[in-house]
């Protein structure tokens, strides 16, 4: 009963988190592997439990992604398409021993890049000429990331978008939830065909992250946001040492 209760409490802060700053999958994922799901598995049942938060930010965001230029925008999700199935393939060839040893990794990659990403995206709006030849390579890339460990995927979707020349935000901020929600749609159908989600666990989640994530809409204007930040930061490096303890 415990471990339930732990994956409600984790499913429901997380929806918090993401509804405001991201960083949800720094409670999910560790909370699974608490309750005793096998890493791999862990993620794949992780990826569905946050799906609620993509498919709502996406409709929220409808107005902005449906004013993005139409052959540009196809050409995005098509990279998230196909990014995201080769990454939720190459989750599904990794040994739940080779996973463990990369998780830590992984967490304190997207932990800096949540901490720091906010910093190199005014950087690089400032410092940089605009890359358009290296979209496709570079979107590619993050989106098989996003398929295999979705963690600090918007921030890196962003600095991204910034680094191709854009600069309305809104846009920006459509686009990424766009691309975050056709790339998990195919993460999430991948795990489920391979049957690797733990459906229970997953289902409580969601309706966990989903009320979280209603309530933190509400709270977000109400909240500091430079102590949210520190907190999400604070939670992903303690993880990032407890990873590494254990592996």
């Amino acid at each position: 009963m415990f471990e339930w209760f732990v994956l409600i409490v984790a499913g429901f802060f997380a929806g918090i988190l993401n509804a405001i700053a991201g960083g949800g999958s720094f409670l999910t994922f560790p909370a699974l592997v608490y309750a005793g799901i096998p890493p791999v598995s862990a993620n794949a049942t992780s990826a569905v439990a946050v799906f609620p938060g993509y498919l709502g930010a996406a409709a929220g965001f409808r107005k902005e992604i449906l004013a993005f230029d139409r052959k540009v925008l196809r050409h995005y999700l098509f990279l998230s398409i196909v990014g995201g199935l080769v990454g939720s393939l190459l989750l599904l060839v990794t040994s739940n021993a080779v996973f463990s040893s990369i998780v830590p990794w992984l967490l304190l990659f997207a932990t800096l890049v949540f901490a720091f990403g906010k910093r190199c995206t005014e950087w690089l709006a400032t410092a940089h000429k605009p890359l358009h030849q290296a979209e496709t390579p570079f979107l590619l890339a993050v989106s098989i990331y996003g398929g295999y460990f979705n963690g600090g995927l918007g921030i890196i979707l962003l600095a991204a978008f910034i680094t191709f020349g854009m600069q309305d935000l809104h846009l920006m901020n459509g686009l990424k939830n766009g691309m975050s929600l056709v790339l998990s749609t195919v993460s999430v159908i991948t795990f489920a065909v391979a049957g690797i989600v733990q459906w229970p666990q997953a289902v409580v989640m969601m309706a966990a992250t989903t009320i979280g994530g209603y309530l933190g809409a509400l709270l977000a204007k109400a909240m500091p946001a430079r102590l949210l930040r520190l907190s999400i930061v604070s939670i992903g490096f303690i993880m990032t040492l407890i990873f590494f303890v254990r592996s």
